[in-house]
């Protein structure tokens, strides 16, 4: 079977504070989500109706178990999800003060489980064969993910589209052995890489920075279509996004208004819709409209997995012109 679309990298579990504008010491309760972008992007997706699964790695512990429950129950295939003895699932704690304060705390030592993910373990004939392969650029951060992540992209070749979320979390990178952190210039010799092999890369303003060195939109999306990739997606935040492609075709789409309670999540809500209207075979501007509006919706929800939305929701939302 080809799948619509296959994620690859991190999942973990979310525990958000079940009450906003509080200090983390003083909150007394919790929900337990699904988390970790790549297996964010397979939620949303197949919220909209794709055929999606994630390949990552767990602890061989209760969490474990959850996730593998609550995948099943969004309906993203979980085959490629394996269990590693001996290291614990990620936990990620927040904190929630609105509109744009959402500290992250992640506890993913001594080793993440889906930094595990080895080349000769990956089904690299599925991996080919989807429609769409996503990979994030936390997967590029340690050994031997990053050896498989680039083993896929070599092996897929540019077959169907593949996707690069840059995704760049600074406190992923440190160094194995002092454990020091490393910057950008270490980063970006793997992004550029990994650019080889994409089609589409989509990132903030300080992840385009990291991939090309450039911070202007316009000219970080050209260094990106130089690079090699198709089509160069650029969130600018109040700004909106920016999306261009090697067609010279170009979109700048605002964002949707929305009462922001929770921001976290939002950007795997756009990357999962972003994936249904390349699969639909949208126009740019279809695209980013649909996409910033699944952003939005989840952005207006406490929960990351299990807010997001489905097609009805977004085109509510379009109709209204702003989430409500």
């Amino acid at each position: 079977m080809a799948y619509d679309l296959i994620t690859m990298g991190r999942i973990g579990v979310d525990l958000y504070p079940l009450q906003t504008g509080v200090p983390l010491p003083q909150v007394t309760s919790f929900g337990k989500f699904l988390g970790g972008s790549a297996t964010n992007v397979a939620v949303a997706a197949a919220r909209l109706g794709r055929q999606t699964a994630v390949i990552t790695r767990t602890g061989d512990d209760p969490f474990g178990a959850y996730l593998h429950e609550a995948l099943k129950g969004f309906g993203v295939d979980d085959r490629w999800v394996t269990p590693v003895r001996g290291l614990p699932t990620p936990v990620t704690f927040c904190e929630v003060f609105p509109p744009d304060d959402f500290p992250l705390y992640f506890y993913r030592q001594p080793k993440a489980p889906d930094l595990e993910i080895d080349a000769h373990e990956l089904d690299l004939d599925a991996i080919r064969d989807a429609r769409i392969f996503w990979i994030t650029g936390t997967g590029l951060s340690e050994e031997p993910s990053r050896t498989a992540t680039l083993a896929a992209l070599a092996h897929r070749a540019k077959s169907g589209t593949t996707v690069f979320d840059l995704d760049w979390r600074p406190m992923f990178w440190s160094d194995d052995i002092s454990g020091s952190r490393r910057g950008p210039s270490a980063a970006r010799p793997f992004y550029a890489e990994a650019l080889k092999h994409t089609t589409v890369a989509v990132g903030n303003l300080d992840e385009v920075e990291v991939a090309t060195g450039v911070r202007e939109p316009h000219a970080a999306a050209r260094a990106l279509l130089d690079a090699g990739v198709e089509v160069a997606v650029v969130k600018q935040g109040p700004k909106g996004v920016l999306a261009v492609n090697s067609k010279g075709e170009q979109a700048e789409v605002p964002p949707l208004p929305v009462n922001v309670l929770n921001g976290l999540g939002a950007g795997d809500a756009f990357g999962g819709s972003l994936c249904h209207g390349l699969l639909e075979g949208w126009d740019l501007e279809k695209i980013m409209r649909h996409a910033n509006a699944a952003g939005a919706i989840v952005a207006s929800r406490l929960e990351c997995s299990s807010a997001m939305p489905t097609p009805d929701e977004i085109e509510a939302a379009l109709a209204a012109g702003a989430v409500k």
